[in-house]
């Protein structure tokens, strides 16, 4: 069996940690031959960083389905983005304050240094400027921001996108107003060939239109040969359906939006609670 695992609000708990439940669950079900891979939208360098710090080694389908790769980052599919495409929305972003963005490439994600800037300035706004119930709101949203990618900072993002070599995979936009967030949707959604995904209302993650985490957990099944009726997958959010449509069995943890509770075979725990565990228990039982 190939089991698939979303990372954010999955497997990783609120501090943004591997337990060692879930570990060991992984590690039993490694030792019972089943295949156990991450299906995220993070790089392949961040979640690679995650497993190692819980000396755990697996597969890899990252940036929502853009590559998937092997132990030690041998990749065996990828679906990057056309560069030339995206660049009127990219730049148009960069004129707006209130849009936070990163760009995705294969080994790195890249920030412009004044929209860090102004997004930590939102994290730490004083409880007299916004109601206590927003300003908690804010800081939860922008600690998680910070919490998925190690990031690499830059004065210009010109210097990303003037580089050939430099292929984007993904790229993200994040904000508070969703009416930015809705523009920027519009703005990408007249681009051919891409398709637009999120993890929580407040973003949007930008990828080519065969890059989901459906089509990259396919891929790798292929790989090894096991059955679309043999992988199961786990998952919280939005950018989980696609994998939820194609997989022989669903999981849905209890903090998952609505809709993949509805798609799932069985409902866990939540990602605080070693929901990944419990539902890699419940697989085994079958």
């Amino acid at each position: 069996m190939l089991i698939a695992l979303d990372m954010d609000g999955t497997l990783l708990n609120e501090d943004g940690v591997i337990s060692p439940g879930n570990r060991e669950a992984i590690v039993q079900a490694q030792s019972l031959g089943h295949i156990v891979a991450i299906a995220s939208g993070r790089s392949y360098m961040d979640a690679e960083r995650q497993l190692r710090l819980a000396d755990l080694q697996c597969p890899v389908v990252s940036l929502n389905g853009a590559a998937a790769a092997l132990p030690g980052g041998m990749i065996v599919a990828s679906r990057p983005l056309d560069k030339e495409d995206l660049l009127p929305v990219l730049r148009w972003m960069n004129e707006i304050p209130e849009l936070y963005y990163e760009i995705y490439t294969e080994d790195n994600v890249y920030v412009e240094l004044n929209k860090r800037v102004r997004l930590e300035k939102l994290a730490s706004m004083e409880a007299g400027e916004v109601p206590e119930n927003v300003r908690w709101i804010i800081k939860l949203l922008v600690e998680k921001q910070f919490q998925q990618a190690a990031v690499t900072y830059v004065e210009h993002m010109d210097e990303i996108w003037s580089k050939k070599e430099n292929v984007i995979y993904k790229a993200l936009a994040f904000s508070f107003n969703l009416d930015l967030l809705k523009e920027a949707s519009t703005r990408f959604a007249s681009i051919p060939g891409l398709i637009i995904t999120s993890s929580h209302e407040n973003n949007l993650e930008i990828n080519h239109h065969e890059a989901t985490k459906g089509h990259g957990v396919t891929l790798l099944a292929s790989h090894f040969g096991i059955a679309m009726e043999d992988v199961a997958v786990m998952g919280d959010s939005y950018n989980d359906l696609p994998m939820f449509k194609v997989a022989g069995h669903r999981i849905a943890m209890a903090n998952a939006a609505p809709i993949l509770k509805e798609m799932s075979d069985y409902i866990t725990f939540s990602n605080n609670e070693d929901g990944v565990a419990e539902g890699i228990r419940y697989l085994l039982k079958k």
